[in-house]
């Protein structure tokens, strides 16, 4: 029978606890170097060819200069999404008020009581508000961003000296331990990155493509958002799907038109997610989906927006130090798809 310590499990329930209250508080420190190590992992093997054929500095100027790039294309596009929406729901807003309280109505005549209080507290300012509110998020965004790059520019001038640091024979084998996983840390998140964008990319398309296709307005910024939304797992498919339908509603006047957009983009979002991906991805990624769901929440709830969106780069971290790490390679199997647990290392492996 397995005998448990309890006041050894006592101390890590306590660490624990403490480290995520940690993480927590000091979110605005947190947060930025967490991105940072993602860019670095990302980004490095640019700088690295780069440093092959011209010198070290102006290597690092065309990387950090083509990651600024991204990273602008992919904050614009949500930035516009959204601009265009909230005109579009300034001027429509009645339309939605109309509507709204037509529904109120109709549910209070079938016995459904409920809908009279709520229909007090909607109104066109809720709405408006509430895009506001996102579009502060998006400001302060900008900011953020300067921060991660300083941290990221830093960062690629010291990657060498790390690695020389971590053969030190005075750290061994600890420092050989966190160099090999971080070199597979590394080759997954630029996998899963990579993976990610091209589902993006197609999940824009298509959802542009299928908007156009039933004459759902906006069918562009439609497009946009569903495009960024995309890296969140669950979380940005879900939002990316019930605002069009909720808008459908407002331009078709009919909850039968509303069924057919729904339907159509939570089709597309299930072959893409649910098909493309996971083959794209292979089974060296293979992670639980429950825990992919807890992650994403779990890292929402601590850190807000950017949390969700780094959630699963964080799983995917912890897996691959849990793997190595005897006393954790338990948690790293639950965590693992079925086919992830073969590529486990055993004791004897090492």
């Amino acid at each position: 029978m397995l005998k448990l310590d309890e006041g050894r499990i006592t101390a890590l329930v306590t660490a624990g606890v403490l480290t995520l209250a940690l993480l927590y508080v000091a979110q605005s420190v947190f947060v930025p170097l967490t991105f940072s190590i993602l860019v670095i992992a990302l980004i490095w093997p640019m700088q690295v060819a780069l440093q092959r054929v011209m010198p070290r500095l102006l290597a690092l100027l065309i990387t950090l200069t083509v990651t600024i790039v991204a990273v602008v294309a992919v904050g614009s596009s949500i930035a516009w999404g959204l601009s265009v929406l909230g005109h579009w729901l300034f001027v429509n807003a009645g339309r939605f008020q109309t509507i709204y309280l037509d529904w109120t109505q109709w549910l209070e005549e079938h016995g459904v009581a409920i809908a009279g209080p709520l229909a007090e507290q909607f109104n066109v300012g809720w709405l408006v508000g509430m895009l506001q509110g996102v579009a502060g998020r998006m400001n302060s965004f900008a900011g953020f961003t300067i921060v991660i790059f300083i941290s990221v520019l830093l960062g690629l001038l010291e990657v060498d000296d790390f690695k020389r640091r971590l053969m030190l024979p005075s750290i061994q084998p600890l420092g050989a331990l966190i160099l090999e996983s971080n070199l597979r840390i590394a080759a997954k998140l630029r996998r899963f990155m990579a993976v990610r964008t091209f589902a993006s990319v197609l999940t824009g398309l298509v959802v542009w493509i299928f908007a156009s296709f039933v004459g759902l307005e906006l069918a562009a910024a439609w497009g946009a958002i569903a495009f960024a939304l995309n890296y969140i797992p669950f979380l940005g498919p879900f939002i990316a799907t019930v605002f069009p339908t909720l808008f459908a509603v407002a331009q078709f006047d009919s909850w039968q038109s509303a069924i057919v957009v729904f339907a159509g983009l939570n089709v597309i979002q299930f072959v893409i997610g649910s098909y493309f991906e996971p083959r794209l991805t292979g089974a060296s990624l293979a992670i639980s989906p429950f825990a992919v769901i807890f992650a994403v929440f779990f890292w929402a709830f601590m850190w807000g927006l950017p949390g969700a969106f780094i959630g699963v780069p964080i799983l995917i971290c912890l897996v691959e130090f849990g793997r190595r790490i005897e006393t954790t390679r338990w948690i790293a199997v639950l965590l693992s798809g079925e086919q992830a647990q073969a590529d486990i290392p055993t004791p004897a492996d090492q």
